[in-house]
């Protein structure tokens, strides 16, 4: 019955022993060894869901492992003999292998002999020459009989037919075998009997005990008083086991006192072992040994030879030669893989097993001891488990990232002279875990889109990157909401998840949104997903859908009116004509110029100031009413435009101002003389005081012109909004332009005679 000493092999903290069993040869398939769930504490449910199974040592499996009862059971019928030989004890090693987690346990199952096997003599018949002087107590050696089995159902004892003249001895070799010597009781005489017979009969120790028989027959010679002497008894030799075929081994040497053909001697290897006459040759005239094929240390080790030497009459004697058989390094180790994991988790931690595998050298001594380690710059080590037993483990972090694959080569090195040594290659694949988040190639993405641009316009690509793998590496992009309360550009812009294109979803105006930006986020697909986020400003591109509009004079009324004095010299400011365009750029660069006039040479705009001036100075010649048609054109492409219509009176004093500005000649009315006195009387009146009042005017446009300097840095810039009907706004009055908005006139004219009063406001200042 076994005898169980399970010991749990286990990686990373747990030993490992060896289990011991024990089954008689010949079992019949199916006979029960041991429980192996019992021994290691487990059930059959748990073996069966951890998957248990036998890895023999050698290529044939005898025994199998039912997994539901755990039972150890013989698959295939096993003769001792035949596997083992003569070596004792027999044994069959194998490993028990768990998984989930990964777990090994060694054992052995003894092979125990039975009494299968009878002695048996090589020879049917032994012929044995002895002469009738041979005097008693001599011994002969009998050739042996040979028993497969081993122990006590091996040969035992010897014993021969009644008869009158000889005895056997039975006697033990070194190696345990025994042969048979026949002693002499009584002389022999040929005369009374020329040959003696009976039978010898080998006896082993088994129950009930087997026998084999042999008939010896002795041949009485006549007289022939010498026996050939060997020089020595026991030769002792060592041959290495690399010695090739026909390589001299010993030369056994002996003498014969007799002449003539009794004095010759022939040399023979003793029948007592089949193998021996297998291995080793002599010549039977020179006693040189050779071999006859080549040795094998890890078969066999010691060889015992017996040699006779028989002369021309018949005598004979015998040596013995043990023969040791050298170890030579002549076996590499083997690497064994029990267990492989071929595939393994990026995330694995340190010392998670990834293979199991034996190292074994055939070879003994210092040429059967072997290292085991890895070659290269890998993440692995090679832990020892039991004696020739390996564990290779992870011995730092692994990133599939930076390597996807690892071939990794476990090398075997004996310490022989020279060592030998053999390699095995295992090849682990990592397997991707979403440990890395998608990149993004920019973290601010600036593009363009034009005003007014249809919807669905590509705007560009936003690229991210992720060196995971798989699902793990496929990236989505989204954008991200914005902040409640917050302008919503995502309206905006579409961004398309797989490819990461962007579209605009609507147009857009420049005049109300300038640029604006949305957040990208860019996940993966790994469990739970990792993302990262990128930075996108889209700025609208300005274009020309804006002419330029009219600040002064107002683009509802007819004509502007502005008075000239006749006395006015050449540069002489009319008016200003102010424009401002709601584009940008240089959409919103500006030009005036005189698109129609009265008389053309008599005035001039500034091609930028939008000031109109007398070219020449004012003669009396030119007409009395003149008429300007101003163009403000910008530089967009096409260019948009705007035009200005000014009404200019020429005129020798104020007083004329009203008659001029309100008389129409298409009307054919001329104005009554007594109304025309009283305005007179009215202005005349008026401009007294108004001449007072200017100069107060000039004191105080003095003060300001100093104060405005000073403010204007800090107004905010020119908007169409400022210039309305009406007073000025307050926030206006720091605007920029080509005319201060500081000066603004108004002139209020009754109707009736040229006489009507009129008056000459203040300047509107900040």
């Amino acid at each position: 019955q076994a005898v169980a000493l399970i010991l749990v092999l286990c990686v990373s903290g747990m030993r490992a022993e060896t289990a011991r069993y024990s089954v008689p040869e010949e079992a019949e398939r199916g006979s029960f060894v041991a429980n192996i769930a019992k021994d290691l504490g487990l059930t059959g449910e748990e073996l069966l869901a951890r998957q248990a199974r036998l890895v023999p040592e050698g290529e044939k499996q005898y025994l199998e492992l039912n997994q539901r009862t755990g039972d150890l059971v013989v698959r295939e019928q096993m003769d001792r003999e035949e596997l083992c030989g003569q070596r004792e004890p027999c044994l069959l090693r194998f490993e028990v292998l768990l998984e989930n987690p990964l777990q090994s346990f060694r054992a052995e199952v003894r092979l125990t002999d039975i009494n299968d096997n009878s002695p048996l003599f090589l020879n049917r018949e032994i012929v044995l020459r002895m002469p009738e002087l041979t005097t008693p107590g001599t011994r002969f050696l009998l050739g042996s009989a040979h028993d497969p089995d081993v122990g006590n159902n091996s040969l035992q004892h010897y014993s021969i037919s009644s008869n009158e003249y000889f005895h056997v001895y039975t006697q033990r070799r070194n190696d345990g075998g025994r042969y048979a010597e026949l002693v002499l009781d009584r002389a022999l005489d040929r005369e009374q009997q020329a040959e003696v017979a009976f039978s010898i009969t080998a006896v082993d120790g088994g129950t009930p005990p087997r026998s084999g028989t042999a008939l010896i027959r002795v041949v009485v010679l006549d007289i022939n008083d010498n026996t050939p002497v060997f020089t020595q008894t026991l030769y002792k030799v060592s041959v290495m086991e690399n010695s090739s075929q026909d390589t001299l081994v010993v030369i056994v040497s002996a003498s014969d006192l007799d002449a003539g053909t009794n004095g010759e001697i022939v040399y023979t290897i003793f029948q007592n072992s089949e193998e021996n006459l297998q291995t080793f040759k002599i010549n039977p005239e020179t006693g040189q040994i050779r071999l006859k094929k080549p040795l094998d240390y890890e078969e066999k080790k010691t060889y015992e030879i017996d040699v006779q030497a028989t002369d021309g009459g018949g005598l004979s004697t015998h040596c013995k030669v043990e023969v040791q058989v050298k170890d030579v390094n002549d076996n590499a180790p083997e690497v064994i893989i029990t267990s492989l994991t071929s595939t393994l988790s990026e995330a694995a931690p340190p010392n998670t097993v990834v293979a199991l595998f034996n190292v074994r050298d055939r070879d003994s001594g210092d040429n059967g001891r072997t290292t085991c380690g890895l070659t290269g710059e890998q993440p692995f080590r090679i832990t020892l488990l039991a004696a020739d037993a390996y564990a290779l483990v992870t011995s730092e972090t692994l990133d599939r990232e930076q390597v996807e694959e690892y071939n990794v080569t476990v090398e075997a090195r004996d310490e022989g002279s020279p060592a030998l040594s053999a390699r095995r290659t295992l090849l682990v694949r990592l397997l991707d875990v979403n440990d890395n988040a998608p990149t993004f190639t920019q973290a601010i993405y600036t593009m363009v889109m034009s005003e007014n641009e249809p919807a669905g316009r590509n705007l560009g690509r936003l690229s991210a990157t992720d060196p995971d793998a798989g699902e793990n590496a496929r990236v989505r992009y989204a954008l991200v909401p914005p902040p409640t309360g917050t302008l919503a550009a995502a309206s905006f812009v579409s961004v398309d998840a797989e490819s990461g294109t962007v579209r605009s979803l609507r147009p857009l105006d420049y005049e109300k949104v300038r640029a604006f930006e949305v957040t990208v986020r860019a996940a993966d697909g790994g469990s739970p997903p990792l993302s990262a986020q990128a930075v996108l400003r889209v700025v609208v591109r300005d274009e020309n859908d804006n002419a330029p509009v009219l600040l002064h004079p107002a683009p509802d009324s007819s004509a502007a009116g502005e008075l000239v004095p006749r006395w006015a010299p050449s540069g002489y400011l009319v008016a200003k004509v102010v424009a401002v365009d709601a584009d940008a750029g240089q959409n919103a660069w500006l030009s005036y110029e005189l698109a129609k006039a009265t008389e053309p040479g008599l005035f001039r705009v500034g091609l930028h100031s939008g000031e109109v001036r007398t070219a020449r100075a004012v003669t009396e010649r030119d007409a009395a009413r003149q008429r300007l048609i101003v163009l403000v054109r910008d530089r967009g492409q096409p260019s948009r435009s705007a035009t200005a219509t000014l009404a200019v009176a020429l005129v020798d004093d104020f007083s004329d101002a009203f008659h001029q500005l309100d008389h129409d000649p298409a009307s054919g009315q001329q104005p009554q003389v007594a109304e025309e006195e009283l305005l007179t009387t009215y202005l005349i009146a008026s401009l007294c005081c108004v001449s007072s009042l200017f100069l107060l005017s000039i004191l105080v446009l003095t003060a300001s012109t100093l104060c405005k300097a000073r403010v204007r840095a800090e107004l905010p810039p020119p908007s169409p909004s400022c210039y309305v009907d009406g007073d000025f706004a307050s926030d206006c009055v720091g605007s920029t332009g080509t005319l201060s908005p500081a000066y603004r006139y108004e002139m209020y004219l009754t109707s009736g005679s040229g006489r009507s009063e009129f008056q000459f406001l203040r300047p509107i200042l900040p």
